[in-house]
């Protein structure tokens, strides 16, 4: 008896399509970032990671280094045969359609030779993004003390855009993010674990050459100051001495921000509050205003948010999906609807005119 043959791809999607994912999605994604790190260290050598995204293939190394190469570019020089799904193909020795199992989809890519290099740069931990209006990308300069200082450069020249350099000034077991906001709008959602800073990106008064950052709103926790900061302790000589000391500013007995995302058909920032109360953690939903950052609805949820495990909340239309991992991988969904408030929707007949978040609840 021969050797086993290896599962193919195309099968495992077939299965995916008929409800048999769980196990089957993650190994169709290790098989496709297995094929394509496969072409890549052909003749790109010892890499770390590589993806593609919009068209440009992002070559990482171990050094810090980040590589753009024109992934269109690749396929018109490197191609050894042009294949169409669904259509009969003979690939080594074996004829088959392509797309349907057991023949799949071959690898007709074989490099070479190095491709034209687009673009490089160096960042700490390979964190690199592009986005805005032009072109700018965001790095952390390569040093392990620069972790937190995020860098907003212009694309075409890597030239610093003025007030360009952002560290948000937080003390924190976790790091704060930043990323090129989602809705298009070339803004920059910069997240710390009190305050969610919304920045744009400008062109500079009598400069166009030349952009700046600055902020468009600014949306804080709901915190109140420690009452037990800077207090006067007396010792048993009666000597009095004066404490000094901060708290964290994601301890959990603090209002903190854990998850940020837009919903694009709503137009709404959603922010993921948590607060540690005793022995357990109370989370809200707010939903603010896209274009001002004004607070529009707060949604509790019911369930209590262990701050030890992990959490993912999606936000689509009217579903809001809140998934916690707890330990030996136990999974727990909770499922929220919303629904239109028929009350408010009487008071707000007469304004359907003007766009109104706030008649709908879960």
């Amino acid at each position: 008896m021969g050797p086993s043959q290896k599962p193919n791809v195309c099968g495992r999607l077939s299965r995916r399509a008929l409800g048999f994912f769980s196990r089957d999605a993650g190994m169709v994604q290790r098989t496709n970032l297995g094929i394509l790190r496969a072409l890549v260290c052909q003749i790109f050598g010892n890499i770390t990671d590589a993806t593609l995204s919009h068209g440009i293939l992002i070559v990482m190394y171990s050094s810090g280094l980040v590589r753009l190469y024109s992934f269109q570019a690749i396929t018109k020089q490197f191609m050894q045969q042009k294949l169409d799904l669904g259509c009969a193909c003979r690939w080594g020795g074996t004829t088959g359609t392509v797309g349907e199992a057991p023949f799949g989809i071959p690898c007709n890519i074989k490099i070479t030779d190095t491709p034209p290099l687009l673009f490089e740069v160096s960042s700490l931990e390979n964190a690199f993004q592009i986005g805005g209006h032009p072109w700018h990308y965001i790095i952390t300069p390569n040093k392990k003390k620069q972790k937190g200082v995020f860098h907003i450069c212009a694309l075409k020249d890597n030239s610093l855009a003025k007030n360009g350099i952002q560290e948000m000034e937080c003390c924190s077991l976790e790091s704060d993010w930043i990323y090129f906001h989602p809705d298009a709008s070339g803004r920059i959602i910069h997240v710390g674990p009190n305050q969610v800073k919304v920045l744009k990106l400008s062109e500079v008064e009598n400069n166009s050459a030349q952009h700046q950052i600055s902020e468009d709103f600014v949306i804080l926790a709901n915190r109140e100051k420690n009452k037990n900061e800077n207090l006067p302790t007396v010792t048993a000589s009666g000597r009095v001495v004066k404490r000094n000391f901060s708290i964290l500013d994601d301890d959990p007995e603090q209002e903190t921000f854990k998850i940020v995302d837009y919903e694009d058909e709503l137009d709404l920032l959603s922010v993921v509050a948590v607060t540690q109360i005793d022995a357990e953690g109370k989370a809200h939903l707010d939903f603010h205003c896209n274009e001002y950052g004004t607070l529009l609805k707060s949604i509790p949820l019911v369930e209590s948010w262990d701050v030890t495990y992990s959490h993912e909340v999606y936000f689509d239309r009217d579903l809001v999906l809140h998934i916690e991992q707890k330990p030996s991988r136990v999974f727990s969904c909770y499922v929220y609807q919303m629904v239109c408030d028929p009350g408010e929707e009487e008071e707000t007949t007469d304004k359907r005119s003007k766009t109104d978040h706030n008649n709908f609840k879960f």
